[in-house]
Formats: C-alpha cells, structure tokens, sequence
C-alpha cells in the first residue's frame, strides 16, 4: 500500500488557515489533525473537534514523552501535533493535513525526511501586511490595550515568516484574498500532488493489465478488418 501525504498549512495568524481549512475538508478527503494547544478556546471552539484544549503542564509532559510531531511557542502559548494519529493514518494510505504555526511546519520539514513522510509544504499569505492588521483589528473587537498589544506582536511575527519563507522552502504559496479563489487553489494542489507517479503505481499497473475475453474479442475484429480490407472494400 502507497503511504499517504502528509500536507502541512501554515501561514501568519490572522490569514485565515482556519476557515481555509474548514473549505478543503468540505471538498477532498483528508484526515484533519488536530493539534493540541494550551491557549484558551475562542467563541464556538470545541475540545477535541477544534483542537485539544490542555494545561501547560500536561502540553510539557507530551514534548518531554516525545508525543508530538512538532511544537511550538506562539504569542504566549504552545501548539503541538499529536505524532501517533498521524503515522496511523499516513500508513493506512489516507492523506493527512496538519494546520500548524510557521516555527512547527520548519521542524516538520526536517523531519518528514527523517521519519519516511512524504510531505507538501503549503504557506498562506495575506494580500498585505496592511489587509492582515485590519483582519486582526477587527476580529480583536474591543479596543483593549493589551490586545492592541499583542495584535502588534503577531504583525512583527507575520513579517519575519514571510521573509523567511524562501529560505525555508515551502512547496507552494497561496494568497488568501478572495476566499473561494484560495480554496480553489488548496483543492487543486491536493488533487495535484494525488496524480503524480509515485502515488499512481496502482495506475500504473493497471495500464499494464490485459483482459482475456477484451483481447479474444479485439482479434476477432482484426481478423474481421483484414478480410474487409482484402475484399477492396
């Protein structure tokens, strides 16, 4: 059995990997990941659908177990990807999506080699750093000082990913401006990447099939065109 492809979604807070993520999954089949945080959930978030809501505590009993594929500090609290679901799934041959911070996908990258994971690297960047302080603005609501304050925090963040996305290597950008444009872009990589060689052996194989009656059924007809061509007409 071909192993699956892990695809792994990063991008600035604020970018909107959520809702993208929200729109692939209603599109392609794909097991969603859920990654394990110890920040608070936000209005409409649900334990173990939205991600694994836990206390600092339990989150550094996880990394110091060795539980997690990667982790990560952002804005104050930690995100981490549960390893075993993973490996479970990509061995069955079921594709995986991971939606994770910039700092996670770059450990992810050093070890998917390691650990025998084909991945796809995915970075989703906002039309401007302007567009991207406005969406923050407004979904922070309430003027409070210390959310002005962190919302400049995540914009200086924001920056330095973006810089440093060359260097890190991703395999495609996506520019999430008009929503329905960036989901379309997101649905043709996976279904992309499901064509190429490596993926298609069953393909593959199959071109190489021959079926008996098929191949009984065609000489007759060989043989039924060479007679009509010998009779000139």
């Amino acid at each position: 059995m071909t192993q699956g492809t892990l695809f792994v979604m990063t991008g600035a807070s604020g970018v909107g990997k959520g809702t993208l993520r929200e729109r692939l999954l209603e599109r392609v089949k794909l097991y969603y990941s859920i990654s394990m945080t110890t920040r608070p959930p936000r209005p409409g978030e649900r334990h173990g659908v939205d991600y694994w809501f836990v206390d600092k505590d339990r989150f550094l009993a996880a990394v110091e177990n060795e539980e997690l594929l990667e982790y990560a500090e952002y804005v104050g609290n930690f995100y981490g990807t549960p390893r075993k679901p993973v490996e479970r799934h990509l061995a069955r041959g079921e594709d995986v999506l991971l939606e994770i911070e910039v700092e996670g996908a770059k450990q992810v990258k050093k070890r998917a080699p390691q650990l025998g994971i084909p991945a796809v690297f995915v970075f989703i960047v906002p039309p401007s750093l302007s567009e991207l302080r406005r969406r923050l603005l407004l979904r922070s609501g309430v003027g409070d000082p210390k959310k002005l304050e962190e919302i400049a925090a995540r914009l200086r963040r924001a920056e330095r990913e973006i810089r440093e996305a060359p260097e890190i290597g991703f395999d495609y950008v996506v520019t999430n401006d008009v929503l329905e444009d960036a989901t379309q872009d997101l649905e043709r990589i996976v279904r992309t990447e499901r064509l190429k060689a490596y993926r298609r052996q069953d393909a593959l194989e199959a071109a190489l099939q021959k079926d008996p009656e098929l191949e009984a059924e065609l000489d007759e007809m060989e043989r039924w065109l060479i007679e009509r061509g010998g009779t000139g007409n």
